[in-house]
């Protein structure tokens, strides 16, 4: 196990370490370390903040001590000398190193990792200031949160024996660490720059450091050259390409060599020749051939990791009787495993891994007794064998002590077969297929310290965890992760009572958590995320005084924020984001003693936070964001002085808050206080900004009324994230955003203000790092759109008044995933290399853009979105889209497109959104969409279809005709004939009655962009034209207006129970109205005018108490007009043209009856469009903002009436 031999190398590195730390403790106690280093140490701590996991900070650096009896630090035993400082572990957290650290010349060890040290690349210590330690010869800075080049000044450490700067997973007695926050992102452009000068080293790790100059060649010659004493070499993951240079061959010192997941292949033999070889790593590099059987006779080899390299061939061979080998790993290669007549000695073979399609009974026994093997794991997935003869083969493996099981399909197998492992401490289950009698079984195995079942992919778990969960009393360690259980957690977990650790990732455990888990009295870290748990926290939760982690997050669980939590003094980190959870915030919580990070966000919790007491909070991350918080913007929260990050955004909260007050907080660097109902002020003037202010770089401020850019901005060195969205702030954007912080902004958004110009001397702004997100929305910018070097990954210019873009505008997009210029005043055309980008939304909306779309857009069909809605573009479209087709959204609504309708759309399985509306489109109706089970609308409108619409229906499968359609317009055409009587019978997602508001029909798959882009459409309401900002699942309507149909209406409409608008005017229906329209009692809008139709007016019709239009008009009805519910509230225009009718509203009388004279239908017409901007409420709950276009027609003629009225 690869964790095993870091450990060991670790355990040897530190010997000379602790062995000097040893004596100074027995022989040098009253000697004390020099003051100015004392300061630069005290000063140093004072740069770090600690991560959440750590319960203090460095407690025994206090002024006037001695520092040499500070943990962590060594000092010289004649000089008092600062020689050593080991802070690895120790989760802190900062921007770069202090520069005191590099006063303290004297140190010889150097170990600063698994912590968080962050970007460095803007502070010029990091690069060259590393010199000033030139005493160093070990330096560690592993798993340190570094990002950028690897600083020039370590490459002048003469001195160093050891260099490490390397990232990795580092494991513990009971659980992987999670240390991909701590990963390094370093580079190193020259390989020979750094090692040029250290002809010292001998001790080498780059893991997953980028090697630029990555041949084999070139890093092979120049560790030839200059290390040539070298004896371990790790450059796993460094992006390194071969083949392997002979130069290497030279470096007869090594005694460890890790290559893996790379790709240097072949192997060369000359690493056979090494004397002192004892460990050769060389998985995931994509081997080819046959395995030299040399490296097998290796007498000191001790670890050997070819796994995953399934191209590799070989079989075993007799090993010698001397051999060292403790590790072999094969899983994942091509070896053949013909039974060997002697497998030779390995007795002290410790761990093995190996794929479950060699296992035989006659294979495993070649091994003899494997008396040492304590770790075994196999995969299982390919075994065509009886698998309970292996079992009870790892049943006699008296020393095993853990098992890791990958693939198995255990339902082929007795539960006996997992019963039997008494021995074992550790289980481990990967995808595995887990009936409900081996979960009950695994209970018997009474010994088990640690178990942990894992489905990243097939995992099948039958049935509930069982309560003989209950009998492992011994568990230390509990992990279920990604795994298909059902049912609650059984209360029997309340029986491990040694339980350190609980962990319960992606699983369907459904109910409420036990109170049993109270009992737990001796757990530090219970993590729950993604859960289906609900009900409350319990009660009894508070009974874990040991309990340092507390993780419920993203679940459902509901209630109240316990009192007894205010219990955990031990509790380090709380974290409930992504609940349910209402009512207070407890005000003490936020004086737990030892709590350093606080996430309750996106909850529903509610009120004011009361004002707490906390002088000596270690509180650094506060998380209160998305919820219903309210009231005064709490003061108590000045009094954390620890804190580094405050996060309030999106309540409810009320006051004026003046920026100044924050510099107490002298270690803020992410404040964000955005979407509130807050007046930010920024008093640079009279009251000037605290210079603690000058090292935020996470900040939030949108909707603070703020009215100009705060220039204490022009402070801040180093920006990460910005939102000045939602403000009144005018006049130009600063230059200081691309110039200053081009090497540090992620994410910059200024929409929403009165921005009208930007500071910059080019069209293209030099960031020189990637961007996330990029928004200047909603502003008044003008002239030629700007856009960053770096491509970012989210653009919106949309909503400004930017009249063109550069020509070569794509060749920015390299990263692009959203893409939005919607509403400006753009000309030109859109570009075929528009297509080489990776653009998942482009939306060029509501602009001037000409041409012909091109084809590679519609072709290749890998985005989600594409809005050209309401431009100039002409032409035909491609009809070749194939079956890769992501689309979600096609909207190309106004423009002047010719030709049919692409038969590739039914490739498009996706598509939720077709709009082709008021184009020029020659087709018949578009049967063959009916297929997609995913398209809520389909927008034909003012084109020219023609034909039937009734025979295509039947010709669809069984599994739908447009099954979720909620919107159909096909008005303004030329389509023709009768309907089908159970036409409107196939539309089966209007036949469900909806509870609620309903979701927002949106484009799903965008990769995080999904609450930046919104469908909308246009549909008739009322004899109105309404555009929808955003479209709801609850809004369904039918627009067959302005075509040439007849017959009778199909009784199937009565059908579609949740529909609420319908528009059948301006055909040729004839016959009655269905009395089984009574039957729709959502319909708000009713237009059957200008038709044919006959008889009298439904008494059913009256059900439909939500009908706030009706439109009548025209047709041939007779009798009297109903009288109640919504009847009465309809005017005479509704039922005019109609000369049968009587009753109220006419002043006719129903005394007499008149027989209708024969009709022609009345031709549509539009001479003059009135724009009225207002609020339309669509019944229960579908609001939106809409603008309202009305059509003079029959409606028309009562609005002039109307408005002559108003004038006289």
């Amino acid at each position: 196990m690869a964790s095993i031999h870091w450990a060991l190398l670790l355990f040897l590195v530190q010997l000379p370490i602790l062995a000097t730390s040893r004596a100074h403790s027995n022989g040098n106690l009253t000697l004390w370390c020099h003051q100015d280093q004392a300061a630069a140490l005290l000063q140093l701590k004072q740069s770090f903040s600690a991560a959440a996991i750590t319960a203090t900070l460095l407690p025994s650096w206090e002024n006037g001590t001695n520092c040499c009896i500070w943990k962590g630090i060594s000092c010289d035993a004649s000089s008092g000398l600062v020689t050593v400082l080991d802070l690895s572990g120790h989760g802190l957290n900062s921007y770069g190193l202090d520069p005191a650290l590099f006063s303290l010349r004297s140190l010889q060890r150097l170990d600063l990792s698994m912590n968080s040290l962050g970007d460095y690349s803007y502070n010029i210590y990091w690069h060259q200031k590393f010199e000033r330690l030139s005493s160093l010869t070990h330096l560690n800075l592993s798993n340190s949160g570094l990002d950028g080049p690897i600083p020039i000044g370590i490459s002048k450490l003469v001195n160093l024996v050891s260099l490490d700067l390397s990232s990795h997973t580092v494991f513990s007695d009971d659980d992987p660490i999670s240390t991909a926050d701590s990963f390094n992102h370093l580079w190193e452009p020259n390989f020979e720059t750094l090692v040029g000068n250290l002809n010292n080293l001998r001790e080498l790790y780059l893991d997953k450091l980028q090697i630029m100059s990555s041949s084999g060649e070139d890093w092979g010659k120049a560790l030839a050259k200059y290390v040539p004493n070298l004896q371990v070499l790790s450059l796993s993951g460094c992006g390194l390409n071969g083949p392997i240079h002979h130069s290497l061959s030279s470096l007869q010192s090594l005694v460890a060599i890790n290559l893996g997941s790379n790709d240097v292949g072949p192997i060369p033999e000359f690493f056979a020749d090494f004397p002192n070889l004892s460990e050769l790593q060389l998985s995931h590099m994509n081997l080819q051939g046959w395995f030299p059987q040399r490296f097998f006779q290796l007498k000191k080899l001790r670890v050997l990791d070819l796994s995953s390299n399934p191209n590799l061939s070989g079989h075993l061979p007799n090993f010698p009787h001397a051999s060292s080998l403790h590790t072999l790993r094969l899983e994942g290669t091509n070896f053949s495993y013909a039974k060997p007549s002697s497998s030779g000695d390995l007795k002290l073979l410790r761990e093995l891994t190996i794929d479950g399609k060699f296992l035989s009974m006659d294979f495993l026994s070649s091994f003899g007794v494997l008396g040492s093997l304590c770790q075994l794991k196999v995969n299982l997935m390919d075994s065509q064998n009886d698998l309970g003869p292996i079992f009870s083969w790892i049943g006699d493996l008296r020393n095993l002590a853990s098992l890791d099981i990958y693939r198995c399909d255990f339902s082929w197998t007795t539960p006996s077969s997992i019963g039997n492992l008494k021995a074992l401490r550790s289980l481990r289950m990967f995808d595995c297929n887990l009936p409900r009698p081996i979960l009950s079984e695994i209970g018997n195995l009474i010994n088990l310290q640690k178990l942990e079942i894992s489905g990243m992919h097939d995992c099948k778990l039958h049935g509930s965890v069982t309560s003989s969960i209950g009998n492992l009393t011994n568990l230390r360690s509990l992990f279920m992760v990604n795994c298909d259980y059902c049912g609650a957690i059984p209360a029997a977990i309340g029986y491990l009572r040694n339980l350190r650790r609980l962990a319960i990732y992606s699983c369907d455990f459904t109910g409420a958590l036990p109170s049993a888990v109270g009992n737990l009295t001796n757990l530090k870290s219970m993590v729950i995320s993604f859960s289906k748990l609900s009900g409350p926290i319990p009660y009894a939760i508070g009974q874990l005084k040991e309990l340092t982690q507390l993780t419920i997050e993203v679940g459902n669980i509901s209630g109240r924020i316990p009192g007894s939590l205010l219990n955990l003094t031990r509790l380090t980190k709380l974290d409930l984001f992504h609940n349910h959870m209402s009512g207070h915030i407890p005000a003490p919580l936020f004086a737990l003693p030892k709590l350093s990070y606080l996430n309750l966000g996106q909850n529903q919790l509610s009120g004011p936070i009361g004002e707490f007491d906390a002088p000596s909070s270690c509180l650094q991350f506060v998380v209160l964001s998305r919820n219903l918080l309210a009231g005064q913007f709490p003061k108590s929260f000045f009094q954390l002085s620890e804190l580094s990050g405050l996060e309030i955004n999106l309540n409810n909260f009320v006051d004026s808050v003046d920026l100044s007050s924050f510099g107490r907080l002298r270690k803020l660097t992410a404040l964000d206080l955005s979407h509130n109902k807050l007046s930010v002020t920024i008093d640079e003037g009279n009251n000037p900004l605290s210079t603690s202010l000058f090292g935020l770089d996470e900040l939030g401020l949108a909707c603070c009324n703020i009215t100009k850019f705060p220039s204490f901005l022009t402070h801040v060195d180093r920006m990460v994230y910005l939102d000045l969205s939602c403000n009144k702030i005018t006049g130009d954007i600063p230059n200081l955003i691309w110039e200053r912080w081009s090497n540090s902004l992620l994410q910059l958004n200024l929409s929403h203000n009165m921005f009208t110009g930007m500071q910059h001397t080019s069209y293209i702004l030099p960031f020189s790092d990637y961007l996330e997100v990029f928004d200047l929305s909603s502003n008044r910018l003008r002239g030629k759109l700007p856009i960053p070097n770096s491509s970012s990954e989210y653009l919106d210019y949309s909503h400004n008044f930017f009249s063109s873009v550069l020509p070569n505008f794509t060749l920015y997009l390299s990263h692009t995933n959203y893409l939005s210029m919607s509403n400006n005043s753009i000309n030109g055309y859109i570009p075929e290399t528009i297509c080489d980008s990776m653009l998942n939304v482009l939306d060029l909306s509501y602009n001037n853009f000409r041409g012909a779309i091109p084809s590679c857009l519609i072709e290749n069909a890998e985005g989600a979105v594409l809005n050209l809605r309401e431009n100039h573009f002409e032409g035909t479209l491609s009809s070749n889209i194939t079956s890769k087709c992501a689309f979600q959204t096609i909207d190309l609504h106004d423009n002047n497109i010719e030709g049919q309708l692409p038969r590739g759309l039914a490739n498009c399985s996706y598509l939720e959104v077709l709009d082709i509306g008021n184009n020029r489109i020659v087709d018949t109706f578009p049967s063959w969409l009916g297929e997609l089970s995913n398209l809520y609308v389909l927008i034909l409108r003012s084109n020219q279809f023609y034909g039937s619409i009734d025979n295509v229906i039947w010709n669809h499968q069984s599994g739908g005709y447009f099954s979720s359609l909620q919107i159909l317009d096909l008005s303004l055409n030329n389509f023709s004939g009768k309907m089908n009587s159970e036409w409107f019978g196939q539309l089966k997602s209007m036949m469900t009655n909806f509870n609620g508001s309903g979701d927002t029909v949106r484009a799903t798959n965008l990769e995080g962009m999904v609450e930046y882009y919104q469908d909308s459409t246009e549909i008739s309401y009322k004899g109105s034209d309404v555009t929808f900002g955003r479209i709801l699942t609850t809004l369904t309507t039918i627009d067959l207006s302005n075509n040439r149909l007849e017959g009778n209406i199909p009784e199937s409409v009565g059908r579609l129970v949740s529909l609420r608008v319908l528009n059948m005017s301006h055909n040729g229906f004839t016959g009655k109205i269905p009395t089984q329209l009574g039957r729709v009692t959502n319909m708000e809008s009713l237009d059957l005018s200008c038709n044919q139709l006959s008889g009298e007016i439904p008494q059913e019709l009256t059900n439909l108490t939500f009908l706030a239009n009706l439109n009548l008009s025209d047709n041939r009805l007779v009798g009297k007009i109903p009288q109640s519910r919504q009847f009465l509230t309809f005017e005479s225009n509704s039922f005019e043209g109609n000369l049968g009718l009587c009753g109220p509203p006419f002043s006719k009388p129903c005394s007499v009856y008149f027989t209708p004279p024969s009709m022609a239908l009345v031709e549509k017409s539009s001479d003059v469009d009135v724009i009225l901007f207002l609020f339309v409420g669509l019944g229960l709950g579908v609001g939106f903002a809409a603008a309202i276009l009305m059509t003079w027609g029959q409606i028309g003629k009562w609005f002039i009436k109307l408005a002559r009225a108003l004038r006289t």
